[in-house]
């Protein structure tokens, strides 16, 4: 026998989350039964189809067997059929009793201990798959892996039953975390620079990311993009474009004082951008950073370099000059942790932009209340930046020109809000900042990844929050007392307290994901073992039909935060 050699060709989709539905069954029950079990595993499939977005656009895949695991031999049937599509997560629709070793527990045998796998049954009495779920779930939770279970609804009787629009809303919301999970497996981020301006909170740690997340974090140096600048390695008539495309939405609010100065050092700014998307495009990476500060364009022993900031932003942004084009997290100063928080809540969203933020000055309710005081503001009434206060979150780079406008905005509307002034203070000499005060009533979940050497782990400290706009006059002022000309995003927290919010930040970055839902994000969490942290005291432990409900596994084990202590000192 011969060693075959493979074709060069691969499948687009391959590495790609696949999600695989399947049920067991008892075999002594009635034929119309078993027919009602496969329909039902068809009716999950069709339920999850088109639903679960990936960045890039796509869909991720949902396939499915019309085979009932009976026993052993099916397992086996069933399981190979999943490998041969690449299935990397399992869900499991059973609506009768069965035998949990013999079904379930002898497919999981196929796949590796981290594959994730969800339980979604009706609460059915007739023949009881909620029984067949506590069963197995609490079998496999024994032995260390996880499970998640979502005892919903459906029709009790009837050929034909259908799941409630919440039982596949949390389905769906679980999905998109086990895709986030296993979508990012061997992917890889870039980040040009090394450790930015000291900031240990900003370190890439790679041994511990590429255990964790499956990530790689390719290094490159800032020289490289110094030198490609120089050799003008770039498409000089896409720079010409991406100009007039800039041009044609921004005009006079493009500040170049010294024209033709200043209008070189623009056009390098987005010849920047084109050089570092090619690169990233060749290395098929799926995030990056920048580290600019000191050495890129603050150090004057060295030769001034242009800001990166419009770079940054379209990274983050829908689109660019070529039309609508996926999100591609990318974080200022070379910031890996803001990076990975990023990416990551980009991803659980379906794709939906991120902000990068300094966490700038923290308006309490009493600053914001001399605030409205001295601009004789007349309170309408439950102001939520006056019942809280609000951070304002503002910083150089990295800001999506989607968070110009509300979701759903496009792109010329959201570009007549942006002004591109000159850099101030460290980088005045060096190009434009972007300019922008995000709108009010923006909901989603505002968070930042951290890591801890004690422990080994990372942890994300989370709330929900929401933008507030505030009177003109009183955005002027509170813009100017920080950064006239960089991005402003006024930000206030659901459940944390000013005081808290100070305290407890892990960092002096914070980004923003919209439309994200906490459950969506519990579920990755407990995918990645990462600890949840939420120290606000209003915060209730449990919020239910918004929160995902406790693995067993983390019950049986102590809690949540010692479970995913113990399977990290597993790992």
């Amino acid at each position: 026998m011969e060693a075959k050699l493979l074709s060069r060709n691969t499948k687009a989709t391959t590495g790609k989350p696949v999600i695989g539905v399947f049920a067991p069954c008892d075999p002594r029950i009635d034929q119309a039964s078993r027919e009602r079990s496969t329909n039902i595993i068809k009716h999950a499939a069709s339920q999850l189809a088109g639903k679960i977005q990936l960045p890039d656009g796509n869909q991720a895949e949902v396939v499915y067997s019309d085979i009932l695991i009976d026993a052993e031999a099916q397992a086996d049937q069933v399981a190979k059929q999943f490998k041969e599509v690449g299935v990397n997560i399992l869900v499991c629709v059973p609506d009768t009793w069965s035998f949990p070793q013999l079904t379930t527990l002898s497919l999981l045998s196929h796949f590796p201990q981290d594959i994730p796998i969800n339980f979604t049954t009706g609460n059915s009495g007739t023949r009881p798959g909620v029984v067949y779920t506590h069963a197995t779930s609490g079998a496999i939770a024994q032995y260390g892996k996880l499970t998640h279970i979502n005892v919903g609804k459906w029709p009790d009787v009837g050929q034909n039953p259908e799941m409630s629009a919440d039982t596949v809303e949390a389905l769906v919301d679980w999905c998109y975390a086990a895709a986030t999970f296993q979508g990012l497996k061997g992917k890889r981020v870039v980040v040009f620079g090394h450790d930015s301006m000291g900031m240990e909170t900003a370190l890439p740690h790679v041994l511990e990311t590429r255990n964790q997340f499956g990530l790689e974090v390719t290094r490159l140096d800032m020289k490289l993009l110094a030198d490609m600048l120089k050799k003008e390695s770039y498409d000089k008539d896409e720079l010409k474009r991406l100009r007039k495309w800039l041009n044609g939405h921004a005009g006079e609010r493009i500040e170049l004082p010294d024209s033709a100065k200043d209008s070189e050092l623009l056009d390098q700014s987005l010849a920047l951008y084109l050089i570092v998307r090619d690169l990233m495009k060749e290395i098929d990476a799926v995030g990056g950073g920048f580290m600019s500060q000191l050495e890129w364009g603050s150090d004057d022993r060295g030769i001034q370099l242009p800001v990166a900031d419009i770079m940054e932003s379209l990274f983050n942004s829908s689109f660019d000059h070529n039309g609508p084009k996926p999100v591609v997290p990318f974080a200022t100063e070379a910031d890996v942790q803001a990076l990975l928080t990023q990416l990551f809540m980009t991803w659980l969203s379906g794709g939906n932009p991120p902000l990068f933020m300094d966490f700038r000055k923290a308006w309490d309710k009493e600053d914001a209340k001399a605030l409205a005081e001295q601009n004789d503001y007349v309170i309408k009434g439950h102001e939520k930046w006056l019942e809280k206060g609000f951070v304002d979150g503002v910083n150089s780079g990295s800001a999506s020109f989607n968070w110009a406008a509300k979701p759903g905005t496009g792109e010329k509307e959201i570009m007549s809000k942006i002004s591109f002034p000159k850099a101030v203070d460290y980088f005045y000499y060096l190009g434009n900042s972007v300019h922008f005060v995000s709108p009010g009533e923006i909901k989603g979940v505002a968070a930042r990844l951290a890591y801890s050497s004690l422990s080994g782990m990372f942890s994300m400290i989370w709330d929900e929050a929401e933008t507030i706009s505030l009177p003109e006059a009183m955005t002027k002022e509170v813009c100017e007392g920080a950064n006239p000309t960089w991005p402003h995003t006024f930000v206030v927290p659901k459940y944390a307290t000013m005081m808290e919010y100070k305290q407890y930040a892990p960092a002096n970055h914070f980004h923003m994901t919209w439309d994200l839902k906490p459950a969506r994000l519990q579920f990755w969490m407990d995918f990645a073992n990462v600890l949840s942290v939420t120290p606000w005291h209003k915060r209730p432990q449990f919020i239910e039909g918004e929160d995902r409900p406790l693995p067993l596994l983390y019950l049986l084990n102590g809690g949540e935060d010692a479970t995913k202590k113990l399977k990290a000192g597993k790992r």
